[in-house]
């Protein structure tokens, strides 16, 4: 189990939900956390009510230079920065027939959903080799990184989705190149977790469709947690993840099977 003990976390998207609760999370076991968002009251608020010194920091992800100088700031903070937890992430719905990628939120969805992770990795892995020290990152990816979620096909999330999957193919890419460096990598994937964003269109949890299988931050957090204790790359919050994943890798098969590719494993 990590001791988080006297050490400095950043968490972005910590105004609310999963933000939120890893941010508490944190807090109760020891570490002192940064709470960052572009909500500066939420953080505020976050930040007071989870205590141990706890500090709230302003951070409009979209800004070009936001992700440098929010990992400069942090470490300026305490002097030492252990953990990143980026977290900040917004929605998107809408059918492709339908959907107009000249929009302005086309480049907002994918600034904020996966470059700002990208760039937050950098910023930290670059301020890692200068200052000899080895840092833990944690994304919060989601279970669109890996499939069509079976729950909700309903919902037209292709882009949110397209996001997800992009930034789960970065950071695979990323902990390659990290294999070497100072910098231990999780993706936190989380399946329907009952953030502001579900409670809007569904004021109980309670009332919830058994096939999402919906979780509470808090108990996301704890998932999340635990996977980075147990150093796994890829932290999933819902069993029927591997289920979703089935149909793609079954079509493949068959795809493969159809053209005479002889599959030797």
């Amino acid at each position: 189990m990590i001791d988080y003990t006297g050490t400095v976390a950043l968490v972005t998207g910590a105004a609310s939900g999963i933000g939120e609760a890893i941010a508490s999370a944190l807090a109760a076991r020891g570490a002192r956390v940064l709470c960052a968002d572009v909500n500066t009251a939420g953080a505020e608020s976050v930040a007071a009510a989870i205590g141990n010194g706890a500090k709230a920091m302003h951070c409009n992800m979209t800004e070009p230079e936001a992700a440098a100088q929010l990992i400069e700031d942090a470490y300026a903070t305490w002097g030492r920065l252990d953990l990143v937890c980026s977290n900040a992430g917004i929605g998107f719905g809408g059918k492709l027939a339908e959907t107009d990628f000249n929009d302005e939120r086309m480049a907002k969805l994918f600034e904020i959903n996966v470059f700002a992770s990208l760039k937050l990795g950098k910023a930290y892995s670059q301020l890692l080799a200068q200052s000899s020290e080895r840092g833990r990152m944690m994304v919060t990816g989601s279970e669109h990184s890996l499939s069509v979620p079976s729950a909700v096909r309903a919902g037209y999330l292709a882009m949110y989705g397209a996001t997800k999957h992009a930034l789960l193919i970065a950071m695979e890419w990323f902990r390659i190149e990290q294999e070497k460096g100072p910098l231990d990598l999780h993706v936190l994937m989380p399946g329907a977790v009952y953030t502001p964003l579900i409670a809007g269109q569904l004021p109980d949890p309670a009332m919830a469709p058994p096939e999402f299988e919906l979780i509470l931050p808090e108990q996301c957090a704890d998932i999340a947690l635990k996977g980075m204790d147990l150093g796994l790359f890829y932290i999933p919050t819902q069993a029927h993840i591997v289920e979703d994943m089935q149909p793609r890798m079954q079509e493949v098969t068959s795809s493969l099977q159809a053209l005479g590719i002889e599959i030797t494993y």
